[in-house]
C-alpha cells in the first residue's frame, strides 16, 4: 500500500500524533486573544489615558516633570488614594459613602479639640480612628438593619458629621502641632522625593487588592454587587458583608483625616470639604460600576493618578480652582456616562439584523 498522497479539497488524515499537533495549531491563537482582550478592558484605557496625560503636562507644563512636583502630587492625592482604597469594596457591592470628607472633617475637629484639652497625640490618634470606625458603623446600621439606601443615608451623615465638626470646633482652626508629628506626615523616602504616605498607600493597595481579587471575601463582594438575593441563598452574609465595609471605610476616612490634619498643620471643621466628589469620580473613572459588581483596582489608582496628573497641571498652569471642580465634575459624569453608552451600543451590534 502506497503512501498517501493529499489532494486539493480534501483534507488529509492526521498522522500518528496528530491529534495533538491539530490541538496545538489550534490553541496557538489564545494568547494574542487573551492580550488583546486585556487591551480593551476599562483598566488599559484608564492606564492609557494616564500616561497620555502625563507625557502632554511633562511636554506642556513648566515643573510638572521635576521630582519636586512629583511629591506635591503625591501629597495632593494621598487623602483621595486612601479613601478610594474601601470606597471601591463598598461600590462594588452596589452601595456608596458619600460621608467620607465628612467623617475627615469630624475626625480633624475632634483632633484638635482634644489636642487644646491637653491630650497628647498618642492618645489622640487611635481615639480618632476608634471614632471613624463608629462613624462607619453608623452608616452600616442605617443601610444593613434597618434597611435604608446608601446614598440617602450617607448623604444624611454627610450633613450630619459636618456639623458636628462645626459644633466641636466651631470656626477655629489649631495650628500647634508638634513638628515632630506635622513635618513627619510630609517627610521624604530617604534619598526621594516621594513622601512615605506612599509607601503606606502602596501597602494598602496591595492588602485591599489582594483580598477584592485573590480572596472568596472579594468574589463575594462582586457576587453581592451582582445580585445580592441570589448571593445571600448560597449563604453569604450580605448584611454583615456591608456592615463591615463601612466601618473600614470610616476607619480609613478617620485616618485620612488624621494624615490631613498633620499635613496641613492645621485642625478645622471644613478640611476636605467637597472632597467625596473627587474620590467618587476617581473610582467610577477607574471602571468601578456604579451599579456595583464590576470594577479592579488597579483601575481604581490608574484613575486617582489621572484625576491628580490632570489637576496638578491645571494648578501649575494657573487654572482656578473653580475650573477644577468643573474637571472634576465633568470627569465624573464621563465615567458615568461613557460606559452605559458603550454598553448599548455593543447590545446594538449584538442584536440580530431583522429579515429582510
Amino acid at each position: 500500500m502506497g503512501p498517501e498522497v493529499d489532494t486539493p479539497g480534501t483534507p488529509a488524515a492526521p498522522a500518528a500524533g496528530g491529534e495533538r499537533t491539530a490541538a496545538a495549531r489550534t490553541a496557538a491563537p489564545a494568547r494574542p486573544s487573551r492580550v488583546s482582550a486585556l487591551l480593551r478592558t476599562r483598566e488599559a484605557s484608564i492606564i492609557g489615558a494616564l500616561v497620555a496625560s502625563v507625557l502632554a503636562a511633562s511636554l506642556l507644563v513648566d515643573g510638572f516633570a521635576s521630582g519636586r512636583n512629583a511629591g506635591f502630587l503625591v501629597l495632593d492625592i494621598a487623602a483621595i488614594a486612601l479613601i478610594a482604597l474601601p470606597m471601591t469594596l463598598v461600590i462594588i457591592t452596589g452601595e456608596i459613602d458619600l460621608s467620607v470628607a465628612s467623617t475627615l472633617g469630624l475626625t480633624s475637629a475632634v483632633m484638635g479639640q482634644l489636642w487644646v484639652m491637653g491630650l497628647p497625640l498618642e492618645t489622640i490618634v487611635p481615639l480618632c480612628v476608634l471614632l471613624g470606625a463608629v462613624l462607619g458603623a453608623l452608616n452600616g446600621i442605617l443601610v444593613t438593619v434597618v434597611g435604608l439606601p446608601s446614598l440617602a443615608v450617607t448623604i444624611g451623615t454627610l450633613a450630619m458629621y459636618r456639623g458636628l465638626a462645626y459644633v466641636v470646633l466651631g470656626d477655629r482652626a489649631v495650628a500647634d502641632f508638634p513638628f515632630s508629628w506635622t513635618g513627619g506626615a510630609t517627610s521624604r523616602l530617604p534619598g526621594t522625593d516621594i513622601p512615605w504616605i506612599a509607601l503606606l498607600i502602596a501597602v494598602l493597595a496591595v492588602v485591599f487588592g489582594l483580598v477584592l481579587h485573590a480572596t472568596p471575601v472579594g468574589r463575594s463582594l462582586y457576587a453581592i454587587g451582582a445580585n445580592d438575593e441570589a448571593t445571600r441563598f448560597s449563604g453569604i452574609s450580605v448584611r454583615w458583608t456591608k456592615l463591615w465595609l463601612f466601618v473600614v471605610s470610616g476607619t480609613v476616612a478617620a485616618g485620612a483625616g488624621i494624615f490631613w490634619t498633620l499635613q496641613y498643620g492645621s485642625a478645622r471643621a471644613d478640611n476636605a470639604f467637597g472632597l467625596e466628589l473627587s474620590v467618587v469620580a476617581a473610582v467610577l473613572l477607574g471602571g468601578v460600576s456604579i451599579f456595583g459588581g464590576r470594577g479592579a483596582l488597579p483601575g481604581v489608582l490608574a484613575g486617582v493618578l489621572l484625576l491628580g496628573t490632570i489637576r496638578n497641571a491645571l494648578r501649575l498652569a494657573d487654572v482656578s480652582s473653580d475650573v477644577l471642580n468643573i474637571v472634576t465634575g465633568l470627569l465624573l459624569v464621563i465615567s458615568v456616562v461613557l460606559p452605559n453608552t458603550l454598553a448599548r451600543l455593543s447590545e446594538r451590534r449584538a442584536r440580530p439584523a431583522p429579515p429582510s
